[in-house]
């Protein structure tokens, strides 16, 4: 499989350098004319530009505003209804949660690991005027920091490419939490001069490995909530086991090129063309412990657990596209997609077999839409499996209205059915209680979200938004206190109502969101805290001549107590326990941050509060959150 990458690595290399070399030395490609003008001697920053995989784009921002201080963090992105575990890397418990989705497909299962695991749809392409890098740095737990280091250049105005690396490694507070993740991004883009062809391809290499100690014991957790000096160092407590560790390895090669068979012109308003979308993907989830551990039940070995599971995912899909001025945006696609997913062997326990792989080939069809009509924009997006062992359709249409400047309405109606994740359908492991296979059993879970949303800067922003959910599936214990993958046949109802605004007052200002949640059917099921808030008051000004821009203040982050899920470390997995009630303590940061030139400085001191307010914070039942710490870190930009 590894050679199957390298020739990926060998064709986009080559793809981007045939097509540089078919530009003239010395052409001029857009605002790179201003680095040799001499009447121009900077691009302005509006050139550097940053087009999605949905191709949304924008441009580089190097300003230092409190939405950039909510997204210094490992992810990269804003962390609000996400509660983070002790240790930098380590996997975060969902406070609200989002059923909105496109897929037809099973997912791999380890959805715990895949916070920092990056998508096709978060992939980015670039074009520069300059050569531009962006380096972000920040410090970790104990030994470790973390690093995440881009550079882009067009080698003409055709051609792009991109490369970038985030290391992170952080050994942590507790026993056996060492957390070590690196991800690889690389990217391509052309455009033929004509813009008729145009093409874009990334490879992207990840590795999320994470030592596990099942948290703490009951006994250590009554000790951690006391506050007693003699536990205050961390790394005094034993936790249930510290010989095991996961990691989620995955590698992608994806490729998406079309041609213009009709261009518009002056003259002519209809296009059309034709394309292509190519994605292959191979990833694996391993489980390895020295030792049987008691916290997961029985085994067939005693020593040298290793669970290992693998996707292998190819998709391809084609697709024609149809544009014109009245009819908006058009387009249909035909798609084919091979998986095989599972183990190397078949288990058989207490006469019962379990399975191995779940491998086969789906044809589907889609499209989309999407046109704007008087102050009307619509998008509308459809897909259905016409074929194989898993059946499986979407619908996703958005409508938005600017009703003026400064206020905006969207609408929103997702409805999805799809088989639940492959995980959930299929597994084996050397411990006896975690094999099984739901393949036949299990039934297609359906979702129908319904939303709605006000944006108004002068005003507040607002949004509600109604999930019904029927076949639903999730992890739970059993009555052998068992972890294990199970389906109500009750349909569930979950309805969230965000507010937020910011008040300036001079140089001040207090930025609020604040979240309510209620399961209306299915609690017990389904748990969410009723209310989530994040409240910041800081201060912005301009010192030393205007050198130096600066902002500092305090962050309040708070939920209310709920019985929250708990993590099994094995499957990587929450699974939803009514015993134990997590929440109702306030988090306060104090931050103060500085831009100078294309620099910005972070430095922060996180849960500051935690001596004096009681230690009663988990991220999860006996996972406790992080302690009081200072760390501090930077995002530099360089335009050569």
């Amino acid at each position: 499989m590894n050679k199957v990458f390298l020739l990926g690595i060998f064709l986009l290399s080559t793809f981007s350098t045939v097509f540089s070399q078919a530009v003239r030395p010395g052409e001029g490609h857009g605002r790179d004319t201003l680095q040799s003008n001499p009447k121009n001697k900077v691009a302005n920053i509006e050139d550097y530009l940053i087009i999605s995989a949905d191709r949304d784009t924008t441009f580089v921002d190097t300003t230092l505003s409190i939405k950039k201080e909510y997204k210094f963090n490992y992810l990269r992105r804003d962390e609000f209804g996400l509660m983070p575990f002790s240790n930098l890397g380590q996997t975060y418990n969902s406070l609200a949660h989002d059923y909105k989705t496109k897929k037809t497909l099973p997912l791999f299962g380890a959805r715990a690991k895949h916070f920092n695991y990056m998508e096709i749809e978060d992939i980015s392409y670039y074009h520069v005027p300059t050569p531009l890098t962006e380096l972000m740095y920040k410090t970790a737990f104990e030994q470790g920091q973390l690093l995440d280091a881009f550079f882009t250049v067009n080698t003409s105005k055709q051609v792009n490419f991109s490369i970038a690396y985030k290391g992170m490694r952080s050994l942590g507070k507790y026993q056996n939490i060492l957390s070590s993740t690196g991800n690889f991004r690389f990217t391509s883009s052309y455009i033929t001069k004509n813009a008729k062809y145009q093409a874009r391809a990334h490879i992207v290499m990840q590795d999320i490995l994470n030592e596990e100690n099942g948290g703490l014991t009951d006994e250590d957790v009554a000790n951690f909530e006391s506050g007693d000096p003699e536990f205050i160092d961390r790394s005094v407590f034993a936790p249930n086991f510290e010989d095991a560790e996961s990691i989620l390895e995955g590698k992608r090669f994806f490729l998406e090129h079309q041609y213009n068979l009709l261009k518009p012109s002056d003259s002519v308003s209809n296009s059309l063309s034709v394309g292509q979308v190519v994605s292959f993907e191979d990833k694996y989830y391993q489980f390895t412990q020295a030792t049987r551990s008691e916290f997961f039940g029985a085994s067939f070995l005693n020593t040298n657990i290793n669970d290992k599971v693998t996707l292998e995912e190819f998709s391809n899909r084609f697709f024609a596209q149809y544009q014109n001025k009245t009819l908006g945006q058009l387009q249909f696609n035909a798609d084919y997609t091979n998986y095989n997913y599972g183990y190397d062997a078949v288990t058989v326990i207490d006469g019962n077999q379990i399975a191995n792989r779940l491998k086969g080939s789906i044809l589907g069809i889609g499209g989309s839409y999407k046109n704007t009509i008087g102050g009307f924009h619509l998008n509308g997006d459809f897909g259905l499996n016409l074929s194989g062992d898993f059946n499986g359709n979407f619908l996703d249409l958005n409508a938005s209205y600017q009703l003026n400047p400064d206020f905006k309405v969207l609408a929103r109606l997702n409805t999805n059915s799809k088989q639940a994740n492959y995980n959930m359908l299929l597994h084996q492991s050397d411990y006896l209680n975690y094999n099984w296979d739901n393949s036949e059993q299990f039934k297609n879970v359906q979702t129908q979200n319904l939303a709605f949303k006000l944006k108004s800067d002068r005003i507040a922003t607002a949004g509600i938004e109604l999930t019904t959910i029927t076949n639903y599936a999730y992890f739970s214990k059993d009555s052998d206190n068992n972890v294990k993958p199970t389906q109500t046949g009750h349909t569930l109802k979950y309805l969230k109502v965000d507010v937020s605004k910011e008040f300036q007052f001079g140089k001040f200002a207090l930025d609020n969101t604040i979240l309510y949640q209620n399961v209306l059917d299915g609690e017990g099921v389904l748990n969410v805290p009723q209310i989530i808030t994040r409240n910041t008051l800081y201060f912005s000004d301009r010192l030393f001549k205007n050198a130096l821009f600066l902002q500092t203040g305090v962050t309040v982050n708070y939920f209310t107590d709920y019985a929250m899920d708990a993590y099994d470390p094995l499957l990587a997995e929450f699974y939803v326990q009514n015993q134990t009630e997590i929440g109702n303590f306030p988090r306060l940061d104090f931050f103060i941050n500085a831009k100078i030139r294309q620099t910005r400085i972070f430095i922060k001191a996180e849960h500051f509060n935690s001596a004096f307010t009681g230690y009663n914070y988990f991220s999860a039942p006996n996972n406790p959150y992080r302690d009081f710490t200072i760390r501090f870190g930077l995002v530099w930009n360089f335009f050569l």
